[in-house]
């Protein structure tokens, strides 16, 4: 009900109102069953934006820290976090990220449309990091196909550190699905689910044209806090998805 109530009444309005937000490709998200929304990830915007254009209600997994808050405050944040379709992921220990998958492999299991962010925390400077196999392990565990979601200008709205969102156009592409079936029965492969995770991170980098790292997203801030002490710290980079010469050596059909 709350999920509704902030999409068609209080908040969706809004955010388009002030948003002008370009839509390509919606026609890519299955009208039912379970399916994993795989976006890029630019700032706290997107898990607000993303959903306001999707017609069927989108589920996200959402730190611990927002269900577990004492007080007033906390009871209002765990309302609302899971109200508007959200539920915790504890990355404080494996077993606890384990948990956390397995209810994500049994919401697209059920028929659920499951948001998920591969590089596993926001980009420190709007480039995309290399993904973590988590998507992975839900796709071949649930058999759900993978849509890869390219968030544009979302971190001009909302600038890492910033509480204010500031006016801006945006742009939402919603690729092709992925299909890995054919991988049916792999899932604990680790070189299978690094195989998918990184062709769903090249069809990201297509959709998104943005410039392709390839390390994690929070090492590039452990780097940038090293850099910042005064310790030299180089991010690499690769080519962007129009002069990539590195391929993953899969293709989803």
């Amino acid at each position: 009900m709350l999920y509704r109530l902030m999409k068609y009444v209080f908040l969706g309005p809004l955010l388009r109102l002030f948003w002008p937000t370009k839509v390509v490709g919606a026609e890519n998200i299955p009208d039912s069953g379970g399916a994993i929304l795989a976006s890029n990830h630019l700032a706290v915007a997107d898990s607000f934006f993303m959903p306001a254009y999707v017609k069927r209600k989108v589920t996200f997994p959402a730190k611990q820290e927002y269900f577990t808050e004492k007080g007033v405050k906390g009871t209002l944040k765990k309302w609302f976090f899971t109200g508007v379709g959200q539920f915790p992921i504890d990355r404080s220990s494996g077993s606890a990220a384990q948990a956390a998958l397995d209810t994500a492999t049994r919401l697209v299991r059920e028929g659920h449309l499951l948001g998920i962010y591969p590089e596993g925390t926001r980009s420190p400077d709007g480039r995309l990091y290399k993904g973590k196999t988590g998507v992975a392990r839900i796709a071949l565990e649930s058999g759900g196909v993978v849509v890869p979601v390219a968030m544009i200008g979302t971190d001009k709205v909302n600038p890492i550190g910033s509480k204010m969102w500031w006016p801006r156009r945006l742009e939402i592409r919603f690729g092709k699905p992925l299909d890995f079936s054919r991988y049916e029965g792999l899932a604990g492969d680790r070189f299978v689910e690094r195989s998918i995770t990184d062709e769903i991170m090249y069809a990201l980098m297509e959709l998104s044209g943005q410039e392709y790292v390839d390390i994690y997203a929070a090492r590039a801030k452990e780097l940038a806090v090293a850099d910042a002490a005064g310790v030299s710290a180089a991010v690499p980079a690769q080519a962007s998805a129009h002069e990539a010469a590195r391929l993953p050596q899969s293709k989803a059909g």
